[in-house]
């Protein structure tokens, strides 16, 4: 891991903000000029075409589902067109809706081609409005279908599990998984004709939204299934950054760390499971309205224990 830390958060200083939108803008003319390459990561920057790469980004999730509806595709072009009018760059968005309504696989390895043109839509759309895109793989959570769902499917074919976090273990899920990445990764847009891993508007590859392991909090379980799953990435795709989704909680690696985490452990370690060598770059998800709750209910019960 190259030490860099990527929150695509809008609050920062103002100072921050200018020279950010000042280099996104930049960089907008590049995107699409003849010979563009990958961003990618030198010791602590990203860099795009041997200069460095600086940028404001913005998270919308719902990319793919709105873009399956061909009277809503509007929406998603202009999100996009509006995005870089003021130097927003990079989004991060699904590439992954699991089972339920909508859905871009409905069981292993079993595709909605429809769903999956919406998907190749925004990387189009991306593509010609100058935004890179961040692209998640799969949900810690259940909504839209996400590690739980995974492990549905594998209780369904008779498969021996006992919750959600077998999905860090268990080898048939995990092979679901993997050929999910191969899928995605593989995958040819029908409206540019590119395969998505040589398509230069993808900035990187998200291995999970914010993974967490309840029997294990010691950051290890992940930590395991992180070693096996990002070279299997890199395998199959050397040409993007690949991260791996993290909230940035601390875990055993640094005690004398963890006092700072919201008052509770996801089974995350942020420290040991950036530091794999296909990681390559962190990133922090910060919901401090949220957390400041829990941290005050968990020490409002501590209080009386």
């Amino acid at each position: 891991m190259n030490g860099i830390i990527s929150n695509l958060i809008s609050c920062v200083i103002p100072l921050v903000v200018l020279s950010l939108v000042v280099c996104s803008e930049a960089r907008f003319l590049l995107v699409n000029a003849p010979g563009d390459g990958f961003v990618q990561s030198k010791g602590t920057e990203f860099v795009l075409n041997g200069s460095p790469f600086l940028f404001n980004g913005f998270n919308s999730y719902w990319m793919m589902n709105v873009a399956a509806d061909p009277n809503q595709r509007s929406k998603v072009s202009n999100v996009f067109r509006d995005a870089s009018s003021v130097g927003l760059t990079v989004c991060r968005t699904w590439a992954f809706n699991d089972g339920g309504n909508q859905y871009l696989q409905l069981s292993p390895g079993i595709y909605n081609e429809n769903m999956f043109q919406a998907l190749d839509f925004v990387v189009a759309e991306a593509k010609k409005y100058g935004v890179r895109l961040i692209l998640s793989l799969v949900n810690n959570y259940n909504d839209f279908g996400g590690r739980p769902q995974y492990v549905q499917w594998a209780k369904s074919s008779g498969v021996p599990v006992n919750n959600d976090d077998d999905f860090y273990t268990n080898p048939v899920i995990k092979g679901y998984y993997k050929n999910h990445v191969k899928r995605v990764l593989t995958r040819v847009n029908t409206i540019t004709g590119i395969a998505y891993m040589n398509e230069p508007t993808i900035m990187a590859w998200e291995l999970i939204n914010e993974p967490r392991c309840q029997v294990d909090y010691s950051g290890k379980t992940i930590n395991a299934w992180v070693q096996e799953m990002a070279p299997y990435v890199k395998s199959i795709d050397n040409k993007h950054l690949l991260e791996l989704g993290l909230e940035g909680f601390y875990g055993d690696s640094s005690p004398d760390r963890k006092q700072y985490n919201p008052g509770f452990q996801v089974g995350t370690d942020f420290v040991t499971n950036n530091l794999i060598k296909e990681i390559d770059f962190a990133t922090i998800h910060a919901y401090a309205d949220n957390w400041q709750v829990l941290l005050t209910i968990t020490t409002s019960q501590n209080l009386f224990d």
